[in-house]
């Protein structure tokens, strides 16, 4: 089991070194009680003037002007290369919901790690924000009030079955699987309620949606189990 740096009350700011706007930067700052940052998305926090409660990574990327300004106690490299370092990060933190940014928007290959890494530790709550769109594994259910009218897309990563409610197209009955079936552009006619078989379908919502979904997350009544 991976030692925890830090375990927050709050929701936690997870920061990667991909570009992230300034407004995206402070709507999840303030939606946060604790930020972290994933190897190079220290400097996100250092150029507004915040210093990173941790920085967790293998430290390649993060300059060394930028980790001589942060004390050294809140630096954590790990070392191995075998994951990226949304993965070192989210693996050694816990809180009710992590929202992360700067992991989804640079490069398709990146957002592709990132939604591995969603999967990879679905124990964990992880909201990815970006500049469009707020993206999450659903837990076994989940209950949210989107503006009707809305996009909601859902995309599995894995044959994975489901139920909803308050969506023009139901998934009741479907088997869902990448290569076969998928579920994007829906539409919201009412509060969304989802069930899914395992962890292994991806919620795509408006950025509109970021706080509402956060708090929804947090408020979710089951959670899956962390795998071995």
């Amino acid at each position: 089991m991976p030692k925890t740096l830090l375990e927050s009350d709050g929701f936690l700011g997870l920061f990667g070194g991909a570009a992230v706007s300034d407004a995206l930067l402070d709507e999840v700052l303030a939606l946060s009680s604790r930020s972290v940052a994933a190897d190079g998305g220290a400097t996100h926090l250092l150029r507004r003037g915040l210093m990173p409660d941790l920085v967790i990574g293998d430290m390649d990327s993060l300059s060394p002007v930028d980790r001589a300004l942060i004390p050294a106690d809140r630096v954590h490299p790990v070392a191995e290369q075998d994951t990226t370092d949304f993965d070192k990060a989210l693996r050694h933190v816990r809180a009710p919901v992590v929202i992360g940014a700067g992991f989804s928007g640079a490069r398709t290959d990146h957002a592709l790690a990132a939604f591995t890494v969603l999967s990879r530790h679905a124990d964990r709550r992880c909201v990815l924000a970006g500049e469009d769109d707020v993206i999450f594994l659903c837990p076994p259910r989940i209950e949210l009030e989107p503006r009707p009218g809305s996009w909601f897309s859902l995309y599995p990563l894995g044959p994975v079955t489901g139920r909803s409610e308050g969506l023009e197209w139901p998934i009741d009955g479907l088997e869902f699987a990448p290569h076969s079936r998928v579920g994007t552009s829906n539409r919201v006619t009412g509060p969304v309620r989802i069930e899914v078989s395992a962890p292994l379908m991806l919620a795509i919502t408006p950025r509109a949606e970021l706080a509402a979904t956060v708090r929804a997350f947090s408020a979710a009544p089951a959670r899956w189990p962390a795998r071995a």
